[in-house]
């Protein structure tokens, strides 16, 4: 009797969570739709490496931020709420930097302060205010997840295109044949600058909005 009770619930709570899910990949993307995390995504997109272990880090910190957040939200006072959020923020951002720097300790490095500045990146702030103090733990880590795809899907699509056609590399590996060189072909050095990946940012919007939609 029970479990029959609890399973239209189950059902419900995971319909739910799916369309958050594709709703934070395309419908409210963080990056294409909500331009957030604009800054990283310029910073860390000129190798394809940097920009997979940022996404990772930045899910991570989103999902879990999330979680503890929705897990507190009835025992935080609401005058000093936005200092717990950045309190618990700060130290999964903390640890992340910590793993980093213990086991890809050469591309913490690269990403120098940028792993630090996931503190101050609004999507994660904004998820823990919008979205935590108002569900419960399962659907706001699930909402973590998706927004941290989605902020990933583009910031590894922007590094795949800049890291490609700036440098003819891909994770750090040649893949322009040596042959296109001789035959004249030149790398595209604007890829490496910060107008690369506004060029490329503002691509994914207008594919987003006028090839998807009309499907």
């Amino acid at each position: 009797m029970n479990g029959s009770l609890t399973r239209p619930w189950t059902y419900i709570r995971h319909t739910k969570s799916y369309k958050e899910i594709v709703k934070a990949l395309w419908e409210a993307n963080p990056i294409s739709k909500q331009i957030l995390g604009i800054c990283s995504a310029l910073a860390v997109t000129v190798q394809l490496k940097t920009a997979i272990v940022m996404s990772l880090a930045l899910t991570a910190v989103v999902a879990f931020s999330s979680l503890a957040i929705s897990l507190m939200r009835n025992m935080i006072p609401r005058n000093i709420r936005i200092i717990v959020e950045v309190g618990v923020i700060a130290t999964l951002v903390i640890l992340a930097d910590e793993v980093l720097k213990a086991f890809l300790y050469d591309i913490s490095k690269q990403l120098s302060v940028f792993v630090g500045l996931i503190i101050t990146n609004c999507i994660v702030l904004g998820r823990a205010e919008g979205y935590a103090l108002t569900n419960p733990p399962f659907r706001s880590f699930m909402d973590g997840i998706a927004n941290g795809i989605g902020y990933s899907s583009i910031l590894i699509g922007v590094a795949f295109f800049r890291e490609l056609l700036g440098s003819g590399k891909l994770l750090g590996y040649q893949v322009v044949p040596q042959a296109f060189y001789n035959a004249g072909y030149e790398n595209m050095g604007i890829m490496l600058l910060a107008p690369g990946a506004f060029i490329i940012i503002g691509l994914f919007v207008w594919l987003e909005n006028t090839v998807i939609r009309k499907e």
